[in-house]
Protein backbone atom coordinates (compact mmCIF):
# COMPACT_ATOMS: atom_id res chain seq x y z
CA UNK A 1 0.00 0.00 0.00
CA UNK A 2 1.33 3.55 -1.17
CA UNK A 3 -0.95 5.41 0.70
CA UNK A 4 -1.01 5.58 4.30
CA UNK A 5 -4.51 4.23 5.75
CA UNK A 6 -7.08 6.46 6.79
CA UNK A 7 -6.27 7.67 10.44
CA UNK A 8 -2.55 7.33 10.45
CA UNK A 9 -1.01 10.09 12.23
CA UNK A 10 2.06 12.25 10.75
CA UNK A 11 4.39 10.28 13.46
CA UNK A 12 7.65 7.95 13.54
CA UNK A 13 8.57 6.20 16.65
CA UNK A 14 10.91 4.32 17.91
CA UNK A 15 10.72 1.12 19.78
CA UNK A 16 12.33 0.13 23.43
CA UNK A 17 13.50 -3.31 22.29
CA UNK A 18 13.49 -6.63 21.32
CA UNK A 19 10.30 -7.25 20.64
CA UNK A 20 6.75 -5.38 20.88
CA UNK A 21 5.78 -4.86 24.67
CA UNK A 22 1.52 -5.48 25.23
CA UNK A 23 1.94 -1.31 25.34
CA UNK A 24 3.55 -0.70 22.28
CA UNK A 25 0.93 -3.01 20.89
CA UNK A 26 -1.58 -1.04 22.67
CA UNK A 27 -0.16 2.27 21.62
CA UNK A 28 0.62 1.75 18.18
CA UNK A 29 -3.11 0.62 17.52
CA UNK A 30 -4.50 3.64 19.13
CA UNK A 31 -2.26 6.56 17.63
CA UNK A 32 -1.56 4.24 14.23
CA UNK A 33 2.07 6.40 13.42
CA UNK A 34 2.97 6.67 10.27
CA UNK A 35 6.60 4.46 10.37
CA UNK A 36 8.69 3.35 12.63
CA UNK A 37 12.24 3.46 13.27
CA UNK A 38 14.91 1.12 14.72
CA UNK A 39 18.22 1.71 16.83
CA UNK A 40 20.23 -0.75 18.10
CA UNK A 41 18.66 -1.81 20.95
CA UNK A 42 16.21 -3.26 18.39
CA UNK A 43 18.75 -5.31 16.90
CA UNK A 44 20.36 -9.16 17.86
CA UNK A 45 19.93 -11.35 14.94
CA UNK A 46 18.76 -11.21 11.45
CA UNK A 47 15.70 -13.41 12.29
CA UNK A 48 14.82 -11.71 15.39
CA UNK A 49 14.63 -8.14 13.40
CA UNK A 50 12.79 -9.41 10.32
CA UNK A 51 10.51 -10.77 13.29
CA UNK A 52 9.68 -7.08 14.79
CA UNK A 53 9.45 -5.82 11.54
CA UNK A 54 6.77 -7.82 10.89
CA UNK A 55 5.80 -7.57 14.19
CA UNK A 56 4.72 -3.72 13.91
CA UNK A 57 3.35 -3.80 10.48
CA UNK A 58 0.90 -6.52 11.70
CA UNK A 59 -0.29 -4.57 14.33
CA UNK A 60 -0.12 -0.95 11.96
CA UNK A 61 -2.34 -3.31 9.20
CA UNK A 62 -0.19 -2.10 6.37
CA UNK A 63 3.05 -1.97 4.70
CA UNK A 64 4.30 1.05 6.91
CA UNK A 65 7.66 2.29 6.55
CA UNK A 66 10.60 0.87 8.63
CA UNK A 67 13.63 3.42 9.20
CA UNK A 68 16.89 2.67 10.30
CA UNK A 69 20.48 5.11 10.26
CA UNK A 70 22.52 2.79 8.41
CA UNK A 71 25.09 5.50 7.03
CA UNK A 72 28.44 3.49 7.73
CA UNK A 73 31.23 4.10 10.00
CA UNK A 74 30.17 4.87 13.31
CA UNK A 75 26.64 5.55 12.88
CA UNK A 76 25.00 2.38 11.99
CA UNK A 77 22.86 0.32 13.36
CA UNK A 78 22.98 -3.05 11.75
CA UNK A 79 27.13 -4.74 12.79
CA UNK A 80 29.04 -7.45 12.79
CA UNK A 81 29.08 -10.45 12.69
CA UNK A 82 25.75 -10.89 11.30
CA UNK A 83 26.21 -7.36 8.80
CA UNK A 84 29.39 -5.97 7.88
CA UNK A 85 30.86 -2.65 8.62
CA UNK A 86 30.06 -0.35 6.00
CA UNK A 87 32.79 2.59 5.34
CA UNK A 88 32.14 6.26 6.45
CA UNK A 89 31.56 8.75 4.00
CA UNK A 90 34.91 10.42 4.58
CA UNK A 91 36.40 7.60 2.52
CA UNK A 92 34.26 7.87 -0.36
CA UNK A 93 34.93 11.76 -0.68
CA UNK A 94 39.00 10.85 -0.46
CA UNK A 95 38.46 8.72 -3.18
CA UNK A 96 37.05 11.07 -5.02
CA UNK A 97 39.48 13.26 -4.81
CA UNK A 98 41.57 11.58 -6.73
CA UNK A 99 39.19 9.76 -9.65
CA UNK A 100 35.53 11.07 -9.29
CA UNK A 101 34.24 7.95 -11.39
CA UNK A 102 35.80 5.29 -9.38
CA UNK A 103 34.39 7.59 -5.92
CA UNK A 104 30.86 7.63 -7.36
CA UNK A 105 30.66 4.10 -8.62
CA UNK A 106 31.85 2.53 -5.10
CA UNK A 107 29.38 4.86 -3.24
CA UNK A 108 26.65 3.41 -5.51
CA UNK A 109 27.35 -0.22 -5.29
CA UNK A 110 28.21 0.34 -1.10
CA UNK A 111 24.81 1.99 -0.76
CA UNK A 112 22.95 -1.35 -2.95
CA UNK A 113 24.62 -3.50 -0.73
CA UNK A 114 23.22 -1.90 2.36
CA UNK A 115 19.48 -1.78 0.78
CA UNK A 116 19.91 -5.55 0.27
CA UNK A 117 20.79 -5.85 3.74
CA UNK A 118 17.87 -3.90 4.86
CA UNK A 119 15.45 -5.02 2.33
CA UNK A 120 16.40 -8.29 3.56
CA UNK A 121 14.72 -7.50 6.96
CA UNK A 122 11.56 -6.07 5.96
CA UNK A 123 13.25 -2.23 6.28
CA UNK A 124 12.72 0.06 3.37
CA UNK A 125 14.28 3.32 4.68
CA UNK A 126 17.55 4.26 5.61
CA UNK A 127 18.54 7.49 7.12
CA UNK A 128 21.23 8.26 4.53
CA UNK A 129 22.82 10.42 2.24
CA UNK A 130 23.68 13.15 5.18
CA UNK A 131 24.63 16.08 2.98
CA UNK A 132 26.23 18.09 5.56
CA UNK A 133 29.49 19.85 4.63
CA UNK A 134 32.65 18.88 6.63
CA UNK A 135 33.94 22.07 7.94
CA UNK A 136 36.39 23.16 10.88
CA UNK A 137 34.03 25.46 12.92
CA UNK A 138 31.79 22.48 13.32
CA UNK A 139 31.68 20.00 15.87
CA UNK A 140 32.43 16.14 15.66
CA UNK A 141 28.76 14.77 15.64
CA UNK A 142 29.48 15.42 11.74
CA UNK A 143 33.19 14.31 11.53
CA UNK A 144 33.63 11.36 8.85
CA UNK A 145 29.86 11.42 8.44
CA UNK A 146 30.11 14.07 5.91
CA UNK A 147 31.81 13.31 1.90
CA UNK A 148 33.60 16.58 2.37
CA UNK A 149 33.74 20.19 2.58
CA UNK A 150 32.86 21.06 -1.08
CA UNK A 151 28.70 21.36 -1.80
CA UNK A 152 29.48 19.79 -5.09
CA UNK A 153 31.25 16.86 -4.10
CA UNK A 154 28.82 16.09 -1.30
CA UNK A 155 26.00 16.46 -3.68
CA UNK A 156 27.62 14.32 -6.09
CA UNK A 157 28.41 11.62 -3.70
CA UNK A 158 25.63 12.04 -2.18
CA UNK A 159 23.28 11.50 -5.52
CA UNK A 160 24.85 8.70 -5.95
CA UNK A 161 24.23 6.93 -2.77
CA UNK A 162 20.59 7.82 -2.80
CA UNK A 163 20.48 5.96 -5.80
CA UNK A 164 21.98 2.94 -4.60
CA UNK A 165 19.66 2.99 -1.68
CA UNK A 166 16.48 3.23 -4.25
CA UNK A 167 17.67 0.25 -6.63
CA UNK A 168 17.89 -2.05 -4.04
CA UNK A 169 14.23 -0.98 -3.03
CA UNK A 170 14.93 1.18 0.28
CA UNK A 171 14.37 4.80 0.22
CA UNK A 172 16.60 7.19 1.60
CA UNK A 173 16.20 10.34 3.80
CA UNK A 174 18.31 13.58 3.11
CA UNK A 175 19.65 14.76 5.94
CA UNK A 176 19.79 17.29 7.92
CA UNK A 177 18.24 20.11 5.85
CA UNK A 178 19.36 22.76 5.05
CA UNK A 179 23.14 21.24 7.04
CA UNK A 180 24.47 20.47 10.01
CA UNK A 181 27.82 20.70 9.40
CA UNK A 182 29.15 23.95 10.05
CA UNK A 183 27.01 23.42 13.91
CA UNK A 184 29.44 24.59 16.44
CA UNK A 185 27.87 21.61 19.17
CA UNK A 186 26.05 18.77 18.82
CA UNK A 187 22.78 19.17 18.58
CA UNK A 188 21.65 15.60 20.49
CA UNK A 189 23.23 17.63 23.71
CA UNK A 190 22.86 21.20 23.06
CA UNK A 191 21.45 24.03 20.67
CA UNK A 192 24.24 24.95 17.67
CA UNK A 193 23.50 28.68 16.25
CA UNK A 194 25.19 29.22 13.24
CA UNK A 195 25.99 32.91 12.67
CA UNK A 196 27.78 32.66 9.30
CA UNK A 197 25.65 35.43 6.71
CA UNK A 198 23.31 33.96 4.55
CA UNK A 199 24.59 34.24 1.78
CA UNK A 200 27.45 32.03 2.78
CA UNK A 201 25.23 29.47 3.63
CA UNK A 202 23.55 29.59 0.19
CA UNK A 203 27.05 29.39 -1.73
CA UNK A 204 28.18 26.20 0.78
CA UNK A 205 25.71 24.85 3.51
CA UNK A 206 22.37 25.63 1.59
CA UNK A 207 23.80 24.71 -1.87
CA UNK A 208 24.62 20.71 -1.11
CA UNK A 209 21.37 19.90 -0.91
CA UNK A 210 19.79 21.88 -3.91
CA UNK A 211 20.84 19.40 -6.46
CA UNK A 212 19.14 16.44 -4.67
CA UNK A 213 15.74 18.68 -3.86
CA UNK A 214 14.00 15.56 -5.40
CA UNK A 215 14.54 13.07 -2.76
CA UNK A 216 11.64 11.39 -1.35
CA UNK A 217 11.91 12.01 2.14
CA UNK A 218 14.40 14.68 3.88
CA UNK A 219 15.18 15.58 7.93
CA UNK A 220 15.51 18.64 9.39
CA UNK A 221 18.54 19.83 11.40
CA UNK A 222 18.01 21.26 15.26
CA UNK A 223 20.20 24.30 14.33
CA UNK A 224 19.46 27.76 14.71
CA UNK A 225 20.61 29.64 11.52
CA UNK A 226 21.16 33.66 13.00
CA UNK A 227 21.14 35.23 9.64
CA UNK A 228 17.72 33.73 8.83
CA UNK A 229 15.41 33.48 12.09
CA UNK A 230 18.04 33.89 15.50
CA UNK A 231 15.09 32.46 17.75
CA UNK A 232 14.10 28.86 16.01
CA UNK A 233 16.19 25.97 15.13
CA UNK A 234 14.96 25.41 11.46
CA UNK A 235 12.73 22.18 12.85
CA UNK A 236 10.62 24.88 14.36
CA UNK A 237 11.30 28.06 12.19
CA UNK A 238 8.52 28.48 9.25
CA UNK A 239 10.77 31.21 8.00
CA UNK A 240 13.92 28.51 7.38
CA UNK A 241 11.47 25.85 6.09
CA UNK A 242 9.55 27.84 3.95
CA UNK A 243 12.57 30.11 2.67
CA UNK A 244 15.19 27.83 2.66
CA UNK A 245 14.26 24.08 2.51
CA UNK A 246 10.94 24.65 0.40
CA UNK A 247 12.32 28.06 -1.63
CA UNK A 248 15.71 28.03 -2.20
CA UNK A 249 16.93 24.48 -2.06
CA UNK A 250 13.65 23.82 -3.33
CA UNK A 251 12.88 20.42 -1.76
CA UNK A 252 9.38 18.73 -2.28
CA UNK A 253 9.54 15.68 -0.49
CA UNK A 254 8.38 14.50 2.41
CA UNK A 255 9.80 16.41 5.46
CA UNK A 256 10.08 15.16 9.07
CA UNK A 257 12.01 16.30 11.56
CA UNK A 258 15.21 15.37 13.56
CA UNK A 259 14.12 13.70 16.69
CA UNK A 260 12.35 15.66 19.03
CA UNK A 261 13.71 13.89 22.27
CA UNK A 262 17.16 15.52 21.31
CA UNK A 263 17.93 18.66 24.31
CA UNK A 264 19.11 21.19 21.16
CA UNK A 265 15.01 21.15 21.66
CA UNK A 266 13.28 22.96 24.07
CA UNK A 267 9.72 23.33 26.24
CA UNK A 268 7.43 20.19 26.86
CA UNK A 269 7.48 17.48 24.14
CA UNK A 270 3.79 18.05 23.25
CA UNK A 271 5.40 21.72 22.82
CA UNK A 272 7.97 20.90 20.49
CA UNK A 273 5.60 18.37 18.62
CA UNK A 274 3.64 21.03 17.88
CA UNK A 275 6.01 24.20 17.15
CA UNK A 276 7.39 21.59 14.33
CA UNK A 277 4.34 20.70 12.94
CA UNK A 278 3.21 24.84 12.84
CA UNK A 279 7.12 25.44 11.09
CA UNK A 280 6.17 22.92 8.30
CA UNK A 281 7.33 19.72 9.05
CA UNK A 282 5.19 16.86 7.33
CA UNK A 283 5.83 13.88 9.81
CA UNK A 284 7.15 13.82 13.48
CA UNK A 285 10.00 11.82 14.44
CA UNK A 286 10.33 10.58 18.22
CA UNK A 287 13.13 8.07 18.41
CA UNK A 288 14.14 6.78 22.22
CA UNK A 289 11.06 4.47 22.65
CA UNK A 290 10.13 6.34 26.12
CA UNK A 291 5.87 5.54 25.67
CA UNK A 292 5.65 8.61 28.53
CA UNK A 293 7.50 10.99 25.60
CA UNK A 294 5.79 8.99 22.99
CA UNK A 295 2.41 9.64 24.31
CA UNK A 296 3.19 13.48 24.52
CA UNK A 297 4.20 13.75 20.99
CA UNK A 298 1.15 11.87 19.87
CA UNK A 299 -1.05 14.29 21.44
CA UNK A 300 0.02 16.67 19.01
CA UNK A 301 0.67 14.99 16.43
CA UNK A 302 -1.84 15.26 13.55
CA UNK A 303 -3.45 12.96 11.21
CA UNK A 304 -1.45 12.82 7.64
CA UNK A 305 -3.49 14.64 5.41
CA UNK A 306 -3.14 17.65 2.72
CA UNK A 307 -0.11 18.00 1.22
CA UNK A 308 1.95 16.19 3.30
CA UNK A 309 -0.19 13.44 3.07
CA UNK A 310 0.25 13.34 -0.31
CA UNK A 311 4.57 14.35 -0.29
CA UNK A 312 4.04 10.95 2.18
CA UNK A 313 2.88 9.05 -0.10
CA UNK A 314 4.64 10.20 -3.46
CA UNK A 315 7.82 8.91 -1.21
CA UNK A 316 6.20 5.44 -0.31
CA UNK A 317 5.15 5.19 -4.13
CA UNK A 318 9.10 5.09 -5.33
CA UNK A 319 9.41 1.90 -3.34
CA UNK A 320 10.10 -0.74 -5.40
CA UNK A 321 11.26 -4.50 -5.12
CA UNK A 322 14.19 -4.51 -6.69
CA UNK A 323 15.44 -6.99 -9.56
CA UNK A 324 17.38 -10.33 -9.11
CA UNK A 325 20.69 -8.97 -8.26
CA UNK A 326 24.32 -11.05 -8.07
CA UNK A 327 25.14 -9.28 -4.48
CA UNK A 328 28.39 -11.77 -4.22
CA UNK A 329 29.49 -9.61 -7.59
CA UNK A 330 29.13 -6.57 -6.44
CA UNK A 331 30.86 -7.01 -2.81
CA UNK A 332 33.98 -8.43 -5.15
CA UNK A 333 33.59 -5.11 -7.39
CA UNK A 334 33.56 -2.62 -4.59
CA UNK A 335 36.48 -4.38 -2.35
CA UNK A 336 38.40 -3.88 -5.83
CA UNK A 337 37.43 -0.32 -5.69
CA UNK A 338 37.99 0.25 -2.13
CA UNK A 339 41.18 -1.32 -2.34
CA UNK A 340 42.88 0.34 -4.65
CA UNK A 341 45.37 3.69 -3.38
CA UNK A 342 44.13 6.92 -3.20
Amino acid sequence: MTFAPSGTRALIVGLSGLRLTEGERDFLRAVRPWGLILFARNVDTPEQVAHLVAEGREVLGWRAPVLIDQEGGRVQRLRPPFWIDYPPAEQFGAIYKADKARALKAVHLNSRLIAADLAALGIDVDCLPVADLRLPEGHGVIGNRAYGSEPSTVAALASAAARGLMEGGVLPVLKHIPGHGRAPADSHEHLPTVTASRSELEATDFAAFMSLNTLPLGMTAHVVYAAIDKHNPATTSRVVLDDVVRGFIGFDGALMSDDLSMKALSGSFAERARASIAAGCDLLLHCNGQMDEMRAVASESPLLAGAAAERAARALARRIDPPATDLDAIRDELAVLLEQPV
